[in-house]
């Protein structure tokens, strides 16, 4: 597999009845950007999703990402970890531009990180999700509008990228375990697939 191919384009689209729309499903790993009126929809336990827009123009998108476990230098801002974090969220922010947003312009609002993977073996996987998040946007000088963050809970969202609504779930009860079988499978993916190579960002 190559390196990057853990970060997809989502292809699961529908017509979502209930707020009579079109719709983009994003599983972890994937991502979607879009200049029509619709509604981007995941859900995340330990993952995080950066929901990005154009203030001006309505151009947004949404990612699904997790950082992949490195080991010791899991912290670290050079580690294989944190390289991928920056390509997930490099490659959200260069589709945004590539479709007509503006730089200057871009807003974003956080969500995920839950405390909800117990089987993976970096401590508080979610936090670190999380932390990474604010730290990158913090760093590329995009503001973070709203975010809801951590704690324990999966959380279903809604993004509206045209009106930049965000509608979000907390799931306190799960019946099923779809959620967590998605991530830790998406996690095992990560650790086969070392990051290579590097996007730079449109200016």
């Amino acid at each position: 597999m190559d390196g990057l191919a853990q970060a997809a384009l989502a292809t699961n689209l529908y017509f979502d009845r209930y707020h009579d729309c079109d719709a983009a499903k994003i599983l972890p790993g994937e991502y979607y950007v879009t200049g029509r009126p619709m509604v981007l929809v995941t859900v995340l336990g330990s993952c995080v999703s950066a929901c990005i827009r154009d203030s001006g123009n309505g151009i947004g998108g949404l990612n699904h990402f997790m950082l992949p476990e490195t080991g010791r230098d899991a912290d670290s801002p050079l580690s294989t970890s944190a390289r991928y974090g920056a390509h997930a969220m490099e490659l959200l922010i260069n589709q945004l531009l590539k479709l007509g947003a503006r730089r200057h312009c871009l807003e974003a609002k956080l969500f995920g990180g839950g405390n909800v993977l117990p089987g993976l073996t970096v401590t508080d996987v979610g936090s670190r999700n999380a932390a990474f998040a604010r730290g990158y946007l913090a760093a590329e000088g995009i503001q973070i509008s709203a975010q809801d963050l951590e704690d324990v809970y999966p959380r279903k969202v809604y993004f509206f990228p045209a009106t930049g609504r965000v509608l979000v779930k907390r799931l306190r009860t799960m019946h099923n375990r779809t959620i967590l079988e998605r991530e830790q499978e998406y996690g095992g993916r990560l650790k086969r697939a070392p990051v290579a190579g590097d996007v730079e960002l449109f200016v």
